[in-house]
């Protein structure tokens, strides 16, 4: 506790110096270090259709599972969560779909935690634009692993650094056809990042609020199941939704054991919106208005009508960026310099997506933050 909470203090004086720098000078940057893909066949058996990536990656999964299980048992000593998570979380499993990465990987408790983990543990930034001809970008920052574990000698977080030999592209494909794209972390089979070509796009961003997912994991232990874990609802809508119209509504409607923000893109004109959630009802939903000069949406972590946390405001900075750029100058790479703006790129940024739904351009990249860079 002593360790974590000075860890903290630390981390919070170096974003309060930070956050006191201009950043006025929006970042210009050379796109590399491109993330590999694989295919995943929905026409496959589930204990089948994970297990080239999960062999290809096993030992980069065991090292992130590890790390995760000696961060958990600072907190909780013997392994104490572990335990519970096996013993409570069991039922989960059939319906996340995991059972065949324990097959491969011959664990549970470890995989499921990595599995739901990101209910609590993460902050991004997300947004979809609209040049003057129309067309629809879409992209994000995935920045994860806040407060898991601050390396010293490294300056940097402990689990990005894990999670970034684990980044991985999927296609989706059922009769060879591709369904639904995805950046993803090999090992976990939510989706926190998609496209459905020429459909709609995707992105969820974590909202906090003190009806959180711990709230939502705790009902499920004590058997109130009602609600989707949030990322498997993205899943969901991006393997089984057909229209952003249709996307939008369950992405509306649906109960869920998190708050969050879902970033949604369609392939038409003004389709591009911002939907609020608490676990049981939509709060607000912010849509691209051309006609009133609103041609981007943009999401952090902080709801639109609140002024962000003043230790971590990348929302300022990211608008700026994208106001200098202007509509008209707007395309991917442009936003690819906007997302790499400190402190929108920050030490916990782990990848940023690129998607343009018309053509189906979809494109990753892994992330570094050199120093001088922000904690968070």
């Amino acid at each position: 506790a002593i360790y974590y909470s000075s860890i903290i203090f630390i981390t919070v004086r170096l974003n309060v110096v930070f956050t006191c720098l201009p950043f006025t000078v929006c970042s210009v940057q050379k796109r590399s270090r491109k993330i590999p893909w694989y295919t995943i066949n929905l026409d496959s058996a589930p204990h089948k259709r994970w297990n080239q990536l999960i062999s290809d990656k096993k030992v980069e999964v065991t090292n992130l599972i590890q790390a995760i299980k000696n961060l958990a048992n600072d907190f909780f000593p013997s392994g104490k969560l572990i335990e519970l998570v096996d013993k409570h979380l069991n039922a989960v499993t059939a319906f996340l779909n995991i059972v065949s990465l324990f097959k491969v990987m011959h664990i549970a408790g470890e995989v499921m935690f990595f599995n739901v983990f990101y209910e609590i543990f993460t902050v991004c930034t997300s947004l979809v634009a609209e040049d003057t001809t129309g067309k629809l970008y879409h992209a994000r920052n995935l920045d994860f692993g806040l407060f898991l574990g601050w390396d010293i000698k490294k300056h940097s977080w402990e689990i990005p650094e894990y999670l970034r030999p684990l980044t991985v592209n999927l296609d989706f494909q059922r009769n060879n056809k591709t369904i639904f794209k995805s950046t993803n972390f090999a090992g976990y089979v939510g989706m926190l990042t998609g496209m459905r070509p020429g459909i709609f796009t995707l992105t969820m961003n974590e909202r906090f609020n003190i009806d959180g997912g711990y709230i939502g994991i705790i009902e499920w232990i004590l058997g109130k199941r009602d609600g989707f874990w949030m990322s498997f609802l993205t899943r969901s809508v991006l393997e089984n939704a057909t229209s952003y119209a249709q996307a939008k509504d369950q992405l509306t409607n649906t109960k869920m054991l998190a708050p969050a923000y879902f970033i949604l893109g369609g392939n038409r004109s003004g389709e591009g919106c911002v939907i609020t959630r608490s676990r049981k009802a939509c709060l607000d939903v912010w849509e691209l208005d051309l006609k009133h000069g609103s041609w981007y949406v943009l999401e952090t972590n902080y709801d639109r009508w609140k002024d962000p946390l003043f230790l971590d405001n990348r929302r300022t900075p990211a608008m700026k960026c994208l106001n200098e750029t202007t509509q008209k100058k707007i395309s991917l790479p442009a936003i690819y310099d906007v997302l790499s703006t400190k402190p929108v790129l920050n030490k916990l940024t782990t990848y940023t997506t690129l998607m343009e739904v018309s053509s189906g351009t979809f494109e990753a990249y892994l992330r570094d933050c050199p120093d001088p860079c922000i904690p968070w």
